[in-house]
C-alpha cells in the first residue's frame, strides 16, 4: 500500500504476495501480485532489514517488475532472521514514485 511507502505515497494501487520458507535449505519462494499502478512497474525488490516505518537497502532485485513476479531464492542466514523477524519487505517502483509507490512487510 502507498501508505506503508516512507515516505507515503497517495498511490490506490493494491498488491499481495504469498511466499513459503524452507529453512532446511534457506529457500524463500513466492508469488507476488500487483496492480493500480500510478503506471508500468519500473523496479521491484525486497529490501531489508528495515521495520514498518523504515527503509533499507535491496536484498532480492527482482529482474521484470511485471505481475506477477514468482520464483524462488535462497537467503543468507542475516536475510533470514530479518525474514523471521518480519523485517523484510516488498517495494514496488514506478517513474511516478521511483523511491516505491507500494510497500509491504513480509510477514510470518
Amino acid at each position: 500500500m502507498g501508505s506503508e511507502e516512507v515516505p507515503p505515497t497517495t498511490s490506490q494501487a493494491r498488491g499481495q504476495g504469498e511466499f513459503e520458507f524452507d529453512a532446511t535449505t534457506n529457500q524463500l519462494t513466492f508469488t507476488i501480485v500487483f496492480g493500480g499502478l500510478s503506471g508500468p512497474a519500473v523496479a521491484a525488490d525486497i529490501h531489508g532489514p528495515a521495520a514498518p516505518g523504515a527503509n533499507a537497502n535491496i536484498v532480492v532485485a527482482f529482474p521484470v517488475p511485471q505481475s506477477p513476479i514468482s520464483g524462488t531464492i535462497r537467503l543468507t542466514d542475516a536475510e533470514v532472521s530479518a525474514l523471521l523477524a518480519g523485517s523484510l519487505y516488498v517495494d514496488v517502483h514506478t517513474s511516478a514514485n521511483p523511491q516505491g509507490e507500494i510497500r509491504g512487510q513480509i510477514k510470518n
